[in-house]
């Protein structure tokens, strides 16, 4: 049996080095000494920069944005998972600080902003966001009694989906803020689903619904 971990990426790139055009999406330290980061094949050895402007050409409409008033450890994992599900942006409402650990380094390839409130970010999205435009509506997530049903609605193709902090949900400013909010069904004994989990159900619903499954852009492995 092999001893420790296996290795992640690929090694320094054999022969010549890439050159013509093209080749200044590469990245001349990783070219020498290896790519091991968590990105898919077709960015072994690209700069941050050339996967970053790459992705800009084809994200998706939907954004993500996080209440982050008590510094809750599932912003990570929802940047992780907006970076998988291609967001357009992800917005940071609250404390500017927060725990990156569960993003995995998958925040380099994401625009992410900060807003002091939801009420400043409402006003962001009104103009469109980074890329203007029509304005991009505000949907909480929340079980609330007036929630739709995530399973039953049809979500925007430009929409922002903003999740609360694990356990109190979506503050008292953020319920008032919204364009409109929906639920996830549930039908067990426990009152709420982890909020990662909950964001990761609501961006692929948003996949499901509105992204070209067809295109050789979606990765499957």
């Amino acid at each position: 049996m092999p001893h420790g971990a296996p290795q992640v990426g690929v090694g320094p790139w054999p022969g010549p080095w890439p050159s013509g055009p093209g080749a200044e999406v590469y990245d001349e330290q990783l070219l020498a000494e290896g790519d091991r980061r968590n990105v898919v094949d077709r960015y072994r050895y690209w700069s941050v920069e050339a996967i970053v402007a790459d992705l800009d050409t084809r994200r998706h409409g939907f954004h993500v944005a996080i209440e982050n008033w008590q510094h809750d450890f599932n912003i990570g994992t929802i940047v992780r998972s907006a970076n998988a599900f291609l967001a357009a942006e992800v917005h940071i409402v609250g404390n500017r600080r927060w725990n990156r650990r569960g993003a995995m380094v998958t925040d380099r390839y994401q625009h992410v902003r900060h807003h002091p409130s939801v009420a400043e970010l409402h006003e962001y999205l009104a103009v469109g966001g980074r890329d203007g435009g029509a304005a991009v509506p505000l949907l909480g997530i929340d079980n609330l009694p007036d929630s739709e049903h995530l399973e039953t609605m049809t979500l925007p193709r430009r929409v922002c989906f903003l999740f609360g902090q694990e356990g109190p949900g979506l503050s008292a400013a953020a319920r008032e803020t919204c364009d409109g909010t929906f639920s996830i069904a549930q039908f067990g004994s426990t009152r709420s689903i982890n909020a990662s989990a909950a964001a990761a159900i609501a961006m692929h619903s948003w996949i499901v619904q509105h992204a070209d499954l067809g295109s050789d852009e979606a990765w499957r492995g």
